[in-house]
C-alpha cells in the first residue's frame, strides 16, 4: 500500500482535460483545483491527458503526461512509465466509455493490468442491463481497481446488482458544483444581459439529439399566448464529436422547428463553448433550468448539478441522475418525450411564484453538500481507504483572512445581530455580545494582520457601541434596535463577561493610546460589579478579560479578583467533578472551551498550579466528549448533554468551534504541548468541512460563515456571532502560520 503524507505526494488524475472541450474535462480540472486549493503542497494534483484521434492540445503545467486514446501500445509504454515515478502514489482515473480507445473502452484493462499503483476510478457513466461485452469490460476495470466513485445511489445498485461488483469499493460521491450566491430577485441581473423583463428558461452543454431540446420547443406556444414574455436560451456550441459526424444538422433542425411554430421571438441560441463564469451568470438570469435528457440512463450530468447549486426551479426528464437528485421536492420529473408534460410543469412554475420559490430554496440548500470543497474532502476519504493518508493532511493550510461579511454586516452604529443568507436583517438589530467579540475581531487583524483606516474604522464603531451601551453603575444594555433604541436595561453575566473580554483584548493589543484610554475608562468602570457575578461563564468570560488587563497593567486589586474568579471556577468544578465527569456542572451547555481557557490564562498570571491542572483535566475530559474519529463533534444545542443522559449532536453553532481552538491556542502557548497545538488545528478544521456532515461551514466567496450544523444540512444564514466566532478562530491560529 502507498502512503500519503505532509511530504510531498502526487495523485495522478488519468482523464481529458482542458483546452479540450468535454464535460469529463472540465470536471477533472474543477475537481483538481479543488483538490489542490484543499491539500496542496502536501498532495499534488498531476494529469494523465487524455487525446483524442487527431486532436493536439496546448496543456498547462498540470498535464505531466498525455495518452492517444486509440494507441494500444501507448497504453503500456506510460502504465511503465507511471510504474517508476516514486511520487505518484495513487491513481484516479475519470471514465466515460467514450473517451478510451477499443470497443467499448476495452484498451483501459490491459492499461490497468500493467499498473504497479492504487487506482480508485470515477464511473460518469453506469449503464444498467449490459450485454455481454460491456459487462466484461466493465468487470474487468473494477476488479483491478481498489475504490469506484459514481455520483448518485441508483449507479452503486446497478454496478452491484448488475455487474456484481462488491459493495465495499462503491461510493457515491456528489458531482461538484462552484459556490453561487442565492439570488432570489435576479431582474438587475436579467436587465445587465438584455434580459430586461423576460421570463427565461434555460438549457446549457454541448448540443446534440440526446439533450431532447426539441420536446421544449413544441411545449412553448401555449406558454406564449399567456407568457409572451417568455425567453427560451439554447445555451452552448455542438459536441465536437456530433460535428464531427452531422455538422450543425441537429442545430438547424431545431432552427427549422422554431420558425415553423412561430417563435423566433422567444427562442435564442448562444452558440459557444461557455467559461464557467458564463455558465454561472445565465443560470442566475433563468428562472426556471430544463434538463430534457432522453438517455434515462444517464447517472451524472453536469448540467443539471450546476442549476441546482445555482438554486434554480428545475424541470428534468426521468433519468436515473435527475430521480436521485430531484425527490423531495427540489425539482419537477417530467414525462419522456412528452410534450404536454413539460407544458404542465413549465406553466405550473411560471404560475405559481410559492412552487418556484420553494423548489428554488429546496435546491440550493440541498446543493451546499455538492460544493468543490466538500467533494474533494470526499475524495480524500475514499483516498484514505485505498493509501495510508496522514491524518494531518491539509489541516494546516488556511484560507486568507477576509473581513468582507464582517463589513458588510457592520454600519456607523455597529454590527447588525443576524443575516438572511447574506444580507444583513435590520429588523434584528444590535446586540452587545456580536460587538464585544467583534472588537476582539478588528483589533486582531489590525495588530496581526494589517493596519488601515477602515480597520480603525471599525474598532472605533464597536467600542463606540460599548461606550454608549454602558450604564451609570457600569453595567451593559444588551439589545438595541435599528432604531438606536436599548431596549433591555441591563443584559446578561455572559454579555458583561465578554465586554470585559474584548475591552482587555484591546488593552494588551497594540492600538494606539487614545484607544487604549477609551476602553480602560469603560473597564475601570465595570470591574465594580464583578464580585456580584454569580453565573459560571459570566466568571470565566471577566476571567479572560481580567488576565489580558493585567498583562498592562500590574494592579494587585485586579490580581486579587483574577485568584477571586479563578478560585469561584475551580470550586465549582470541585463539586462537580468525579472519576467519570471531569466538569464544572452536570452539563455541558455552550462554549465549553471558555472554561478551561479562563483557567490556563489565570495560571499563567498567578502560577497557581491548581489552575492548570483544572485546565488540563476539564480540557482533556472535554476532548473525549468533543474530538471523535479525528474530527470536531460539538455539544448540540437542542439538549445538550447533561451527566447520565445522552449527548445532543445538534444543533452545532460556530461559536462553540471557536471556543475549543481559542482554548487549545491558550493550552498550548502556556503548556508548549504539541498535542494542543495539533488539536487547535483539528478544531478550526470544523469551519472547512472536517465536521459531521462533511459540509464547509465557511464561505470563502463571502468572508461569512454559516451559521452552523442542522442534522441534514448547513443553516445557509450568515449572520454576526457565526462569522466572528470563525475570524476569532482564525486569528487565533495566525500566530502559528507565522511561526
Amino acid at each position: 500500500m502507498g502512503e500519503i503524507t505532509t511530504d510531498k505526494s502526487n495523485v495522478l488524475y488519468i482523464s481529458s482535460f482542458p483546452p479540450r472541450e468535454c464535460g469529463i474535462a472540465t470536471f477533472c480540472k474543477d475537481l483538481t483545483n479543488a483538490m489542490d486549493k484543499k491539500f496542496n503542497p502536501s498532495l499534488k494534483s498531476n494529469i494523465l491527458a487524455l487525446n483524442d484521434p487527431g486532436g493536439i492540445y496546448n496543456y498547462g503545467k498540470s498535464v505531466v503526461m498525455q495518452l492517444d486514446e486509440d494507441d494500444i501500445e501507448q497504453y503500456v509504454d506510460v502504465a511503465e512509465k507511471i510504474n517508476k515515478s516514486e511520487d505518484i502514489k495513487l491513481i484516479n482515473i475519470q471514465h466515460e466509455f467514450g473517451i478510451f480507445g477499443g470497443e467499448g473502452g476495452e484498451f483501459l484493462i490491459p492499461f490497468l493490468e500493467k499498473l504497479e499503483k492504487p487506482i480508485v476510478i470515477t464511473f460518469h457513466s453506469v449503464l444498467p442491463k449490459p450485454d455481454k461485452k460491456r459487462l466484461k469490460i466493465v468487470q474487468g476495470i473494477c476488479k483491478r481497481c481498489h475504490a469506484i466513485i459514481v455520483m448518485t445511489e441508483s449507479a452503486i445498485k446497478i454496478l452491484y446488482e448488475d455487474y456484481g461488483v462488491e459493495k465495499s469499493k462503491l461510493h457515491a460521491v456528489h458531482h461538484g458544483v462552484p459556490y453561487v450566491e442565492f439570488l432570489k430577485d435576479n431582474s438587475k441581473l436579467k436587465e445587465l444581459h438584455n434580459l430586461k423583463n423576460r421570463k427565461v428558461i434555460s438549457t446549457f452543454g454541448l448540443i446534440n439529439r440526446g439533450k431532447g431540446i426539441e420536446y421544449v420547443i413544441k411545449a412553448l406556444p401555449a406558454l406564449v399566448d399567456k407568457h409572451p414574455e417568455l425567453l427560451y436560451l439554447i445555451i452552448g456550441e455542438t459536441h465536437p464529436n456530433v460535428r464531427k459526424e452531422e455538422g450543425e444538422s441537429y442545430r438547424k433542425e431545431l432552427i427549422n422547428l422554431i420558425n415553423e411554430l412561430g417563435l423566433r421571438r422567444n427562442v435564442k441560441f448562444y452558440n459557444k463553448y461557455l467559461t464557467l463564469q458564463e455558465i454561472i451568470t445565465y443560470l442566475k438570469a433563468s428562472d426556471i433550468y430544463v434538463y430534457s435528457a432522453l438517455d434515462t440512463n444517464q447517472t451524472s450530468s453536469g448540467t443539471l448539478a450546476y442549476a441546482l447549486g445555482a438554486g434554480r426551479a428545475v424541470i428534468a426528464t426521468p433519468t436515473f441522475y435527475a430521480q436521485d437528485m430531484l425527490k423531495n421536492k427540489k425539482g419537477v420529473i417530467v414525462e419522456l418525450k412528452s410534450v404536454e408534460s413539460m407544458q404542465q410543469a413549465l406553466s405550473g412554475i411560471l404560475g405559481s411564484k410559492k412552487l418556484k420559490e420553494s423548489l428554488e430554496r429546496n435546491a440550493y440548500k440541498f446543493s451546499r453538500r455538492m460544493l468543490w470543497e466538500n467533494v474533494a474532502r470526499k475524495y480524500l476519504e475514499i483516498f484514505r481507504n485505498v493509501v495510508d493518508v496522514s491524518e494531518t493532511l491539509g489541516m494546516y493550510k488556511l484560507p486568507r483572512l477576509k473581513l468582507n461579511h464582517l463589513m458588510t454586516m457592520s454600519d456607523d452604529t455597529g454590527i447588525i445581530q443576524h443575516a438572511k443568507h447574506l444580507l444583513p436583517n435590520r429588523f434584528t438589530g444590535y446586540c452587545l455580545d456580536d460587538n464585544a467579540r467583534a472588537l476582539i475581531v478588528a483589533c486582531g487583524y489590525y495588530s496581526k494582520i494589517k493596519k488601515g483606516e477602515k480597520i480603525l474604522g471599525l474598532i472605533n464603531t464597536y467600542l463606540g457601541f460599548l461606550h454608549y451601551a454602558q450604564t451609570g453603575e457600569g453595567y451593559f444594555q444588551d439589545f438595541m434596535n435599528y432604531e438606536k433604541k436599548f431596549e433591555w436595561k441591563k443584559g446578561s453575566e455572559d454579555s458583561f463577561g465578554r465586554v470585559l473580554w474584548s475591552l482587555g483584548y484591546l488593552l494588551q493589543s497594540g492600538i494606539h493610546e487614545n484607544l487604549r484610554a477609551s476602553a480602560k475608562f469603560i473597564f475601570d468602570k465595570a470591574i465594580g460589579n464583578v464580585r456580584g457575578l454569580k453565573s459560571l461563564r459570566g466568571w470565566a468570560f471577566s476571567l479572560i478579560g481580567l488576565c489580558y488587563y493585567y498583562k498592562v497593567y500590574k494592579n494587585k486589586d485586579i490580581l486579587e479578583k483574577i485568584r477571586m474568579l479563578a478560585d469561584r471556577i475551580v470550586s465549582d468544578y470541585g463539586s462537580y467533578s468525579s472519576d467519570e465527569w471531569k466538569w464544572f456542572e452536570k452539563k455541558v451547555t455552550y462554549s465549553n472551551g471558555k472554561l478551561p481557557e479562563a483557567l490556563f490564562l489565570a495560571y499563567e498570571v498567578s502560577k497557581d498550579k491548581k489552575y492548570l491542572e483544572v485546565a488540563e483535566e476539564s480540557l482533556e475530559f472535554l476532548s473525549s466528549l468533543v474530538i471523535l474519529d479525528n474530527r470536531l463533534v460539538l455539544i448540540g444545542q437542542k439538549g445538550w448533554f447533561i451527566e447520565g443522559g445522552k449527548r445532543a449532536y445538534y444543533d452545532q453553532q460556530p461559536v462553540d468551534a471557536c471556543s475549543m481552538v481559542c482554548a487549545y491556542v491558550s493550552a498550548y502557548r502556556i503548556t508548549e504541548k504539541k498535542e494542543y497545538y495539533e488539536k487547535a488545528f483539528l478544531a478550526f478544521s470544523w469551519y472547512l468541512g472536517n465536521n459531521s456532515l462533511n459540509q464547509t461551514i465557511y464561505d470563502e466567496v463571502s468572508g461569512g460563515c454559516y451559521d452552523g450544523l442542522l442534522p441534514r444540512c448547513v443553516n445557509l444564514n450568515q449572520g454576526s456571532e457565526s462569522t466572528i466566532s470563525y475570524l476569532l478562530s482564525r486569528l487565533e491560529l495566525e500566530n502559528f502560520r507565522k511561526n
